[in-house]
């Protein structure tokens, strides 16, 4: 059985920190072309247009990678998470969470009975139905990783009952909306955002939950972050790494044009 945030998790917990990038471009060889040189795959719904079956074409690729492949839903709420769980998500985040009984939900949403509510009947999670239903859903509710997005001053408020609902694996940072939350939009050094961020992590690092954050492709401040005790990092994504990476070979030879 396709197992690959098992491998997340144990790293995780031998005290690795993991970097990550995001995919937007809804056509799969992005995943397949990146899956190898990062340790896992952060695919987004809320800010994209992408269609579910390009979703699923970028998870069955991520598979063939062994690669773990995560997914921010648009909303934390069954109709958003079901159908992505079913392509074959290693795990979901739920974005602009401010309830516990948001969390609630969506920890629900991600397990089968008797853990949760989730609806039994996939056909990729089970290669297929080749894997028994049973051993599927056992595997499944241990394997799912279950992230919330941090990213407003209400949801830094409530942190510790947040963390403290059980099956919640991880919750995630967005700092930039969570400094335009505190009124700072885009100072992510400003000290309102740094105690909160600090705040949020002591919580879910003390409750055993994991830290994950949001970052572009500045690599000082994913340093940081991962020096705050953040473990897993979601860096830029393949859009703009594609024009940094060009923008700096098209610089590069201007400049020994000029010479």
């Amino acid at each position: 059985m396709y197992e690959p945030i098992k491998g997340f998790r144990k790293r995780l917990e031998n005290g690795e920190t993991l970097v990550g990038t995001t995919i937007v471009v809804t056509d799969p060889i992005a995943t397949d072309a990146i899956a190898e040189s990062v340790d896992f795959l952060w695919f987004d719904l809320e800010h994209t247009s992408m269609s579910h079956e390009a979703l699923r074409n970028h998870l069955i690729a991520a598979r063939g990678k062994g690669c773990p492949g995560i997914v921010r839903v648009t909303q934390g709420s069954t109709a958003f998470v079901k159908p992505v769980l079913d392509a074959g998500a290693s795990g979901v985040i739920a974005p602009q969470i401010r309830t516990v009984k948001e969390v609630e939900q969506l920890v629900a949403d991600c397990r089968y009975t008797p853990m949760g509510e989730r609806g039994v009947g996939p056909l990729i999670p089970t290669n297929y139905t080749k894997v028994p239903i049973p051993q599927q859903v056992e595997q499944s509710n241990s394997n799912i990783l279950t992230a919330i997005m941090i990213e407003t001053a209400e949801s830094v408020e409530i942190i510790d009952e947040i963390v403290a609902v059980p099956g919640l694996d991880s919750i995630v940072i967005g700092p930039m909306d969570l400094s335009g939350s505190l009124g700072v939009l885009g100072n992510l050094e400003h000290p309102e955002v740094v105690n909160a961020m600090n705040r949020v992590i002591a919580s879910a690092t003390d409750a055993g939950v994991y830290v994950g954050a949001g970052l572009g492709l500045d690599a000082s401040y994913g340093l940081t972050l991962a020096n705050r005790g953040v473990k897993w990092l979601q860096m830029g994504c393949d859009i703009l790494a594609m024009i940094d990476g060009i923008n700096k070979s098209v610089t590069d030879l201007r400049d020994l044009l000029e010479q």
